[in-house]
């Protein structure tokens, strides 16, 4: 996802980043896909990813005069 943070920063690139999240919710809520078993280091990884703090992004205002 590192990757495509940058394209998401990039105007219409956000909508395309949306997009690729909400297919891959879509499908990760599949009932077949939600019954496979998930390897430990995946987990793993996934919970020492989420135990982090969230990173905080700082958007400029525009001014306008």
């Amino acid at each position: 996802m590192g990757q495509r943070l940058t394209a998401w920063q990039s105007g219409s690139g956000d909508r395309r980043w949306l997009s690729l999240l909400i297919d891959a919710m879509e499908e990760a809520a599949r009932p077949e896909v939600r019954s496979q078993a998930c390897e430990s280091g995946v987990l793993q990884a996934v919970r020492a990813q989420l135990a982090r703090p969230a990173a905080r992004y700082c958007v400029p205002s525009v001014v306008r005069h």
